[in-house]
């Protein structure tokens, strides 16, 4: 805006709304301190917000002084107690699983070779070498990531997060060059913030990597090169490196998702748990875009899951290709040369079933392997005399007719024509054998997803069909 008669030029002043304020974003040294302010004011509800007259008011960064809290992480060490920082060679090892599957995962574990396993909540522990970390990653199909331990301490305070990062020897494992993302997660830890925490941890894993090669590594939360996981418990802090990366689920193979896919290791976890083998027959009469049937081909052929994936500890800094090409060599060795029993799928989508096709193609499997087709699961007839059914069938919307018509029509076809057949069946629905007038074998509780399920194991015998 210009005044024409003395050509001054009058400027407004520039205002900033209150919401702008609030959502200025904050990083580094500055965002810790705001975030401690924030947690030195906070007081529980219903208690006046008045302070001892003994107690310090907690320091405040000055605009000059930008790494006050950092200095008081690091001022803070003295109260570390049992502090363990693993170098090696052997490692705690921390693999999760899905729940309902840590004493899966443990027999497949002893299968593999580790002794010691010991159960834990949601997954397993043991101790084991590099190699050895390398091996659960190529072989488990029950795992979801392979958790390497490298440090902890009991903690009483948050800042004494940093001081526990700082004394870990990340360049032995990354450096500068990488990008890292750290997560947080606690088990009635007395922390107020976790994002504060996760911050606290960050930090102090960059700076120690400035401090010793003169550079911070960037942050990348979507594919990073190192993963660091933060657990926290009542009263101590564990910080593990991840080896695997990406989910261990993820096999590779996956071309097409289809509709509410199952995710790869609770079906094969499901796979284990009805005892099925490659010997005898096995059907899922609503394959989907066939996760159940790859895993149980890949099983039958001997393939480990992890062949075609990349891995996190081929991006840190003591990896060895030669000792990875010898276990991928060491793959061909467990191959099934025997000859397996069929293998059959069906569903009545035939995108789905395209999906399918599409997914065992990828997989590696030679084209014998599964065979599918078009089929409504109420009119289907037994393709072997015995067999398994494992199956992960549509419920809710995306059933075509009323739930109690679609569970009566499938369950009179396996009565009238699927004798001597396993029927195992995961539901989030814990009136389904009522629905299908059958008593369950055995109901194992599993989570798929966020879903409490059952898998139900049902036996179909001649006896039990009246008409």
């Amino acid at each position: 805006m210009t005044d024409s008669g003395n050509r001054n030029t009058l400027r407004l002043p520039k205002t900033v709304s209150k919401t702008q304020k609030t959502a200025r974003k904050r990083a580094g040294a500055r965002a810790r301190a705001v975030e401690q302010r924030r947690l030195s004011s906070e007081q529980p509800p219903g208690r006046p917000r008045k302070r001892p007259a003994s107690q310090k008011p907690s320091p405040v960064a000055h605009k000059h002084s930008p790494n006050v809290a950092t200095k008081q992480a690091a001022e803070s060490g003295a109260s570390l107690q049992n502090i363990a920082l693993i170098k090696g060679p052997n490692f705690p090892l921390f693999i999760p699983c899905p729940r309902g599957l840590e004493e899966t995962l443990k027999n497949e574990l002893l299968e593999l070779g580790f002794n010691s396993v010991q159960l834990e909540r949601s997954g397993c522990a043991l101790e084991t070498n590099w190699e050895g970390a390398m091996r659960i990653n190529l072989y488990s199909r029950i795992a979801t990531r392979v958790l390497l331990k490298v440090g902890m301490a009991d903690v009483r305070q948050e800042n004494d997060i940093y001081e526990l990062a700082m004394q870990i020897a990340w360049e032995e494992w990354f450096g500068p060059k990488e990008s890292l993302r750290v997560d947080t997660s606690a088990i009635q830890s007395p922390m107020r913030s976790l994002q504060y925490c996760n911050l606290l941890a960050k930090d102090a894993i960059c700076d120690r990597l400035r401090n010793k090669e003169g550079a911070r590594p960037s942050v990348d939360t979507v594919r990073p090169d190192a993963r660091v996981h933060l657990f926290l418990d009542q009263s101590s802090a564990h910080f593990y490196l991840d080896t695997s990366g990406e989910s261990l689920f993820k096999r590779g193979w996956r071309f097409s998702k289809g509709e509410a896919p199952i995710r790869e290791n609770l079906a094969a976890g499901m796979l284990a748990l009805s005892n099925w083998n490659p010997e005898q027959a096995f059907l899922d009469p609503f394959c989907g875009s066939g996760t159940i049937l790859v895993e149980a081909a890949t099983i039958a052929y001997g393939l480990a899951p992890g062949r075609n994936r990349p891995f996190a500890f081929q991006r840190l800094r003591n990896y060895e290709p030669e000792l990875w090409k010898q276990l991928i060599e060491e793959t061909e060795n467990h191959s099934q040369t025997t000859e397996v029993a069929p293998i059959y799928g069906s569903d009545l989508d035939p995108a789905a079933l395209e999906a399918a096709k599409q997914n065992i193609d990828k997989a590696g499997l030679p084209p014998e392997a599964i065979q599918l087709q078009i089929a409504e699961a109420s009119t289907l007839r037994p393709p072997a005399p015995e067999g398994h059914i494992i199956t992960n069938p549509p419920y809710g919307e995306r059933l075509s007719q009323s739930d109690a018509a679609f569970w009566d029509e499938f369950a009179s076809n396996l009565k009238q024509h699927f004798h001597n057949w396993q029927i195992n069946i995961i539901s989030n629905d814990f009136e389904l054998p009522q629905k299908m007038r059958l008593r369950p074998r055995r109901r194992h509780p599993l989570f798929n997803g966020p879903l409490d399920c059952r898998l139900f194991v049902f036996d179909i015998v001649a006896q039990q069909y009246r008409p």
